[in-house]
């Protein structure tokens, strides 16, 4: 079967995870994407780029999607893991027939004000549930688009279409709101934003997989921030044992977005026992948490996604319970400068606590602070018997690692 895989730039995921998979499934691999210098790098450093065809398209653009594969060979499958190209993919393999999602799914939950809209206006909802918001259109001024708003203090703010934390960030009155916009505007012109109400609570993610008739949940993290104004994800932590309740109202408010095929990756806060979604990412859990993901529950998890978009159902119950703890830690930038000293990739297995660490900057990158998780140096992910033993051993590994950034 010939797969076409949609990517911007290159991703664990997709080097370490889908692309392993689609080969082992023996799939025709084509990856479509506007960055193939990079792609054909990270697939030579893996060890299949000979397996791997790559080739160059303005993947944003659904239209040049279709016409690029038109124009090469027939598709089975048409798949992507990028947040900004969820619409374009649904888009692409419902012109060919093929297993998609829902292209009105992905774009309502890509477009974070579509998202709150979408909820506010579902009957089917329980009171509270929804989150008060609005929306600055690209090129107006926030002051104007907020005015006579009725919107909480602290508030947040973040792009409209954002991803990764990127300039998402907490306004504690009216002024500091105005400024922050006036700040994300700075760094994108022409970005619509949206504002809403911070969200007390426990903040945790919801992995799912559904074939658009099955859903299967996966399990999901309790994710650990820096401190406000800012959001950048320190820790996440497997959480075995969530609340029914809580899994069935974020499933029914999934239901409500229409979200149902393929992976998708929910992050929610849970307060007083009610869940409300902070954000919805149509696609796989990333920054290797789809890796850990896989190995903890012991199962082809790249390759059952894949499956899905080829057609096929999701595999039935009984899915395996973990019986393990597991974590990521992410050491990151507190300033900006040159990474000048930092750790190697490192694997190792102590009190039972298995280990891998990876980093995510070379040493020699020069970067600014982006103050989200544009900001990770690395990641630990880690898998014990138990939460104790695995926090010690993650927290030791940690402590006795050395990052230096140089002004």
């Amino acid at each position: 079967m010939q797969m076409y895989l949609l990517a911007l730039n290159p991703t664990d995921s997709v080097t370490e995870g889908f692309i392993p998979a689609a080969l082992r499934l023996g799939l025709t691999v084509t990856v479509l994407t506007d960055q193939p210098a990079a792609h054909r790098a990270a697939n030579k450093a893996a060890g299949h780029d000979g397996a791997v065809e790559v080739l160059e398209c303005p993947v944003r653009d659904f239209r040049e999607v279709v016409a690029r594969i038109s124009a090469h060979r027939r598709p089975g499958m048409v798949f992507s893991n990028s947040d900004h190209l969820q619409v374009q993919t649904a888009l692409a393999a419902g012109y060919f027939g093929l297993p998609a999602k829902d292209w009105r799914a992905a774009l309502r939950t890509k477009d974070k004000a579509e998202m709150r809209r979408a909820l506010a206006a579902a009957p089917e909802l329980p009171d509270g549930t929804a989150v008060r918001a609005a929306e600055v259109p690209a090129g107006q001024d926030p002051a104007d688009a907020l005015r006579g708003r009725d919107l909480p203090y602290p508030c947040v703010v973040k792009p409209r279409e954002g991803v990764a934390s990127e300039d998402v960030v907490l306004a504690a009155d009216e002024a500091e709101l105005l400024a922050r916009c006036g700040e994300i505007r700075g760094r994108r012109p022409e970005a619509a934003l949206v504002v809403e109400e911070f969200l007390p609570g426990r903040l945790c993610t919801l992995e799912t997989l559904g074939d658009g008739r099955t859903r299967r949940v996966l399990g999901g993290f309790h994710t650990r921030l820096s401190p406000p104004p800012y959001f950048i994800e320190e820790r996440l932590t497997w959480e075995p044992d969530r609340p029914a309740a809580v899994v069935d109202q974020v499933l029914a408010q999934l239901d409500v977005l229409g979200v149902g095929f393929g992976a998708c990756h929910t992050e929610f806060v849970v307060d007083g026992g009610r869940a409300r979604i902070v954000e919805v990412n149509y696609r796989a859990i990333g920054d290797q948490c789809d890796l850990l993901l896989a190995e903890l529950l012991g199962v082809r998890l790249f390759e059952y996604i894949l499956r899905v978009h080829g057609g096929e159902p999701v595999p039935p119950d009984p899915w395996p319970e973990p019986g393990r703890a597991a974590c990521l830690a992410y050491p990151y930038a507190r300033t900006a400068g040159t990474l000048t000293a930092a750790p190697g990739p490192e694997d190792l297995e102590r009190d039972q606590v298995r280990l891998a660490y990876r980093p995510l900057r070379a040493v020699g990158t020069r970067q600014p602070l982006h103050h989200t998780n544009r900001d990770l140096l690395g990641v630990a992910r880690a898998i014990g018997p138990d939460q104790q033993t695995l926090d010690r051993i993650v927290d030791a590994f940690v402590a006795a690692r050395h990052w230096e950034i140089t002004p």
